[in-house]
């Protein structure tokens, strides 16, 4: 028995963090674009920044902001990888972040603050100390003396896009540093920053539904301090530049109609080794995508003979906050069928497994 735990606790170290790669159901629409904020000053010598980012809530089909804070290294000489959100297998996934000694690919998002989409700008270990880079950092050099300036290069798209692939996403992929990094020993996000997360969600207000785009509290100095002096709330609500087919950026477009939201995405085929029951399921998917496509034309068409019976433009202003609202409610309905449906997918049956009964 002893033999058989030890071989367990080694096989769990050696999981490397492609192990913690897209975890959760997959969401057919792409959260929101990143919040403009300030970085609250850091609390005090060896927290390090961890940026904040959209989680999504399966209980209320909406995604919610986790707002950036400072956090407690959890060992000498790990930095934080944040979580992105990537495109696959026909939705949208979350890659967990995690602690190790490198900061590895995350999605090549910019979240801002030294993490600019490859690596961290915003301070380094040295001997045994963390050394915090003013010209990337809001740090109090009067109570922390372990500083540096150094000014970060990159790139002048300032977008804020908070997803990799997909429409309109980050066409970013892992270097072979990023994917040797990917292989080192990691640890995954510590208590304080899991309790953070689990604030955020239980708070409406962090709700993108409820805040579009602009979340009351965006950071805090630390984990959990949501009330408290150090938090900061976002400044604007930024809709990112879209990139067309040949790479030039289009001014972006807020949505209000159905015409304004992405085309449906179509899940990739299933290959569960039945293939009865996975063209059924194909069927079912496809029956859903027409009676979702027709719900949107249906309201599209409403909201266009309301616009033509517009009498004057403070009516406009109000009617189009309410097809913006209307458009959203369609747009949280259909996402929750799909995820519905998806959790009805067939499975492939392993080799050694008995057959239902």
């Amino acid at each position: 028995m002893r033999i058989i735990r030890f071989l367990l606790a080694l096989l769990i170290l050696a999981i490397p963090a492609v192990s913690f790669a897209q975890v959760g159901v997959a969401i057919s629409i792409g959260p929101p674009a990143l919040p403009v904020y300030e970085q609250p000053i850091c609390p005090g010598d060896g927290y390090l920044w961890t940026p904040g980012y959209w989680a999504y809530d399966d209980s209320v089909s909406d995604y919610y902001w986790v707002p950036g804070t400072w956090v407690l290294a959890p060992e000498e000489g790990f930095l934080w990888t944040p979580g992105y959100w990537g495109w696959g297998n026909g939705g949208y996934f979350f890659n967990d972040g995690y602690w190790g000694p490198e900061v590895g690919f995350y999605g090549g998002i910019d979240y801002g603050f030294g993490y600019y989409g490859e690596g961290y700008g915003g301070g380094r270990w040295d001997r045994g100390h963390f050394f915090y880079n003013r010209s990337e950092s809001h740090v109090d050099g009067t109570n922390i003396h372990n500083v540096y300036d150094e000014r970060v290069q990159h790139g002048s798209n300032d977008n804020r896009v908070s997803y990799n692939g997909g429409t309109g996403g980050i066409e970013a992929r892992a270097n072979s540093q990023q994917e040797a990094a990917a292989r080192q020993r990691h640890v995954p996000a510590v208590a304080a920053q899991t309790e953070h997360a689990q604030a955020a969600r239980a708070n409406p207000e962090q709700r993108a539904g409820a805040n579009h785009g602009k979340p009351a509290v965006a950071a805090t100095s630390k984990p959990g301090d949501f009330n408290q002096h150090g938090a900061a709330g976002a400044k604007e609500a930024v809709e990112p530049s879209r990139s067309g087919a040949s790479g030039a950026t289009t001014e972006p477009r807020a949505v209000v109609h159905p015409k304004d939201l992405s085309p449906i995405a179509r899940p990739a085929p299933v290959n569960s080794g039945n293939a009865k029951t996975d063209q059924k399921y194909q069927q079912q998917q496809d029956k859903l995508i027409a009676r979702q496509t027709q719900e949107r034309q249906q309201l599209q068409q409403k909201q266009e003979t309301e616009h033509q019976q517009k009498a004057n433009d403070a009516q406009t202003k109000k009617l189009e906050q309410k097809h913006q609202q209307q458009t959203q409610n369609l747009q949280q309905k259909h996402t929750s069928q799909q995820q519905s449906l998806q959790s009805r997918q067939p499975q492939a049956r392993s080799s050694g497994s008995e057959p239902r009964r």
